[in-house]
Parts: structure tokens; C-alpha cells; sequence
């Protein structure tokens, strides 16, 4: 199974953030913007916590909140579970499924954020490595 740096190497793309003090009306626009689910919360480039649908669903739209009034630093997530590039697309799955989470900053070794996995990342990458796997063993029983 692939590492996640491997497997980021091959998916090069972006990764959105906003800062703490952001609204969350700018951050809803940004990810309606880039049809994505999360955003980190950077502050001055270290990772303080993270946005989520999940995050305005629960602690705004639940609570009658103003998302032009509230910024994104009261309600983000702050204990903001974090991959490393060594882990596997396998240790992702497993933590995504133990914690109930959908997306997962991936760190390097100076705890800086590369990149970003998210479930359906972690689904596609497993799948087409059952895919090929299933093809091997097919190969092999017909010779």
C-alpha cells in the first residue's frame, strides 16, 4: 500500500486555508468556491484548527449564529487530528473510520502541513489498489 507522500506526489493539488479570524462567511464562499468540504485554519503558516461543513452545520446554523458576524476561530475544530507523509492510505482509512472524520492534514517532519486527504481520496486509492491486485491474481491463475 502506498505511503501518503506517494500518493500526494501523484495527486498534486491545492490546499485551502483561511485564518483564524476569518469569517465564516468567507470561508463557506471559499469552499463553495472550490467544492471542497474542509479548509485548515492556518495562522501564520502553523495549523491551528479546522473548518467543516460539519463545524457550521453544528455550531452556527444549529445555534442560530450569524455567518457574516462569527469568525471561523470560534468554531473551528482545534484538536485537529494529523497524518504523517510516512503513514499509509491504509492508516488513513483507520483513522478516518475510528475517529469519524473526513479529512486529514498530512505533516512532515517539521510539523509543517503538504497536503490534504480526504475520504473520498482515501476510498478511490484503496479501491484501485484492489483493483489491481484482483487483476494480478487473475493473471496468475490463468497461466
Amino acid at each position: 500500500m502506498k505511503t501518503i507522500a506517494q500518493f500526494l506526489s501523484e495527486h498534486t493539488r491545492s490546499v485551502y486555508s483561511v485564518s483564524p479570524q476569518a469569517s465564516v462567511r468567507q470561508a463557506l464562499e471559499l469552499m463553495a468556491d472550490k467544492n471542497i468540504g474542509a479548509l485548515l485554519v492556518l495562522d501564520a503558516a502553523r495549523l491551528v484548527g479546522m473548518f467543516s461543513e460539519r463545524d457550521y452545520a453544528r455550531k452556527v446554523a444549529l445555534k442560530g449564529k450569524s455567518s457574516i458576524d462569527t469568525q471561523v476561530q470560534d468554531i473551528m475544530t482545534t484538536e485537529v487530528i494529523c497524518m504523517k507523509s510516512g503513514d499509509s492510505i491504509t492508516q488513513c482509512m483507520q483513522t478516518m473510520t475510528d475517529r469519524h472524520i473526513r479529512h486529514l492534514p498530512v505533516l512532515d517532519g517539521q510539523q509543517q502541513v503538504i497536503g490534504m486527504v480526504s475520504i473520498g481520496d482515501v476510498v478511490r486509492e484503496i479501491l484501485q489498489e484492489q483493483t489491481h491486485t484482483i487483476e494480478q491474481l487473475k493473471s496468475y491463475i490463468a497461466n
